[in-house]
């Protein structure tokens, strides 16, 4: 005896409820996967599964650093100084002894002297 299907006729609306279901998902997904290939999620995963070219890469981003602060450090440092000595040189009341006094300050450091 041949089996005989039932049709339900509740099914095709499920059916349809999860293929759109499904279509939704699909487009996350789609959404997610460019996300994530816009992150280069993929590249990072890569570089941590090899420890050489992380610390190598980590050595030469910090000496890049160290060296950019040094340069504007003394950027910086020569800038000030700059502008002290034009201050000095007006011989402002105040500000000029101040000033003397940083002159002396600095002049006594650089010759090795105590205070």
């Amino acid at each position: 005896m041949p089996r005989m299907k039932i049709i339900n006729p509740e099914k095709p609306k499920d059916l349809n409820e999860l293929q759109t279901s499904l279509s939704k998902l699909d487009q996350r997904l789609q959404g997610i996967a460019a996300d994530m290939e816009r992150t280069q999620i993929a590249e990072y995963v890569d570089l941590l599964n090899r420890p050489r070219t992380l610390i190598w890469r980590n050595l030469l981003a910090g000496t890049a650093r160290g060296v950019g602060i040094a340069i504007g450090f003394t950027f910086f440092a020569a800038t000030i100084l700059y502008v002290l000595r034009i201050l000095g040189a007006l011989n402002l009341p105040i500000i000029g002894d101040y000033i003397a006094d940083i002159v002396r300050i600095v002049q006594i450091q650089l010759e090795g002297k105590t205070f």
